[in-house]
């Protein structure tokens, strides 16, 4: 059995480690250590939910239809808010780059100034994010879903999608809502929608302009399927409720694995980005009382660094599948 003889003079040795191997700290290799099974642990989200999308890629919600809203403004803008998103969570990677590079050279007023941008950039992504998954949530256009649990969505002639609210006939009473108020029992329900089936149905009987496209995608354009009038009158039968938004049971975008996942996977991160805000601004407490001047070094920093990078980094995969792909 070979030994390995330990370095006399600096008692380690390349294969046993010692107090830093590879020359970084125990605090900086453990952090790689976290990093690696965090990116693994991602890397099994994002393959489950790539999975699904291609087992179901003929009814996958088409992204350019999902994330349209741009705040302060009520045209359709796909994918624009969140390339926002994207560069400012970049940036503030950069950022962190210069305060890691400013520690290395022991000037305390720039590591400061850098950090408070690398916490504003995340503040600014994460409430970024809480005002995409609001819209998620409370929905934009509506749509009928089918006995068969598919999503029937409703168009004009331009082949446009339209909101129920645009064509629904006018209800004389409207339901109130149960709270545990005024409910039954003290129970409280589910939010009412705007409109009801009934309404819907009627107001596309009022509409012959109008037609249905299904949650199916035709492979040669790229789009969904558009029915006939005919076709979406049958269609319409076996229409079981009406849903605006999105929530864990249905939505109004098509699959409802899609809202499971997005909720899922980008709440996950969000949750990253928000620890790593947290981390950001005890380091950046501790550096304005100097406490890493006394220690020497501004090591902390930098292994808040890693962890930033990462986060931007698995933003860009996160990205890649949902909003690219």
């Amino acid at each position: 059995m070979e030994v390995t003889v330990p370095n006399q003079t600096t008692g380690t040795t390349w294969t046993g480690g010692g107090d830093k191997p590879f020359n970084a700290s125990y605090g900086k290799m453990m952090m790689w250590f976290f990093l690696i099974s965090d990116a693994l642990t991602f890397a099994g989200f994002l393959g489950a939910y790539g999975l699904m999308r291609f087992k179901h890629l003929e009814s996958w919600p088409i992204a350019d239809e999902v994330f349209t809203h741009v705040p302060f403004t009520h045209q359709s803008l796909p994918m624009i808010y969140v390339a926002f998103m994207t560069f400012v969570l970049i940036f503030s990677s950069v950022t962190m780059v210069f305060a890691v590079d400013a520690g290395h050279q022991m000037k305390k007023k720039k590591v400061a100034f850098y950090m408070v941008l690398t916490i504003i950039g995340g503040i600014i992504f994460l409430g970024s994010q809480a005002w995409e998954w609001k819209n998620f949530i409370q929905g934009d256009k509506g749509a009928i879903v089918l006995n068969s649990g598919e999503i029937a969505q409703f168009v004009n002639k331009e082949g446009k999608q339209v909101s129920l609210a645009s064509f629904a006939s006018v209800a004389h009473n409207q339901r109130a809502q149960h709270t545990r108020s005024n409910g039954i029992w003290f129970k409280k329900e589910a939010t009412v929608p705007s409109v009801t089936l009934q309404q819907v149905l009627d107001g596309f009987k009022n509409h012959p302009e109008l037609s249905v496209r299904t949650q199916r995608i035709d492979k040669a354009t790229k789009s969904k399927v558009i029915l006939s009038r005919s076709d979406a009158t049958k269609l319409l039968a076996s229409s079981k409720q009406v849903v605006i938004g999105a929530n864990l049971k249905v939505n109004e975008y098509g699959k409802t694995l899609f809202g499971d996942f997005f909720f899922f996977i980008t709440g996950f991160h969000g949750f990253h980005v928000f620890s790593g805000i947290l981390i950001n601004i005890i380091i950046l407490f501790n550096v304005l009382v100097g406490t890493y001047e006394k220690r020497g070094h501004y090591e902390m920093v930098e292994k808040s660094g890693l962890y930033w990078h990462f986060v931007d980094l698995v933003w860009i995969f996160v990205f890649t599948f949902f909003y690219l792909f």
